[in-house]
């Protein structure tokens, strides 16, 4: 199966990480990015950190994860509930 490439940035490939979207041409994921992002660490901390990447995948990064949550459907607990 050839590697899906969800952006000029972001690429899932069956091959690295079992699939997971990574930063194009690397091992990096987007969970992990995020991961560093939550725990605190800025666009400049990262990109000293990881010289081989750029704010352009981190910025592209951003704007998966958000677009991914975006579809998401929220459902009322209680009729979670009230389903069983």
């Amino acid at each position: 199966m050839p590697p899906l490439f969800l952006s000029k940035h972001i690429v899932c490939d069956p091959k690295i990480l079992g699939g997971k979207p990574v930063i194009n041409g690397t091992r990096v994921s987007v969970e992990f990015i995020l991961e560093l992002v939550r725990s605190g660490m800025s666009f400049d901390e990262i990109l000293k950190q990881y010289k081989h990447l750029t704010k352009a995948n981190l910025e592209a990064t951003i704007a998966f994860a958000k677009h991914a949550v975006s579809r998401e459907e929220v459902v009322p607990l209680e009729l979670v509930t009230s389903a069983r």
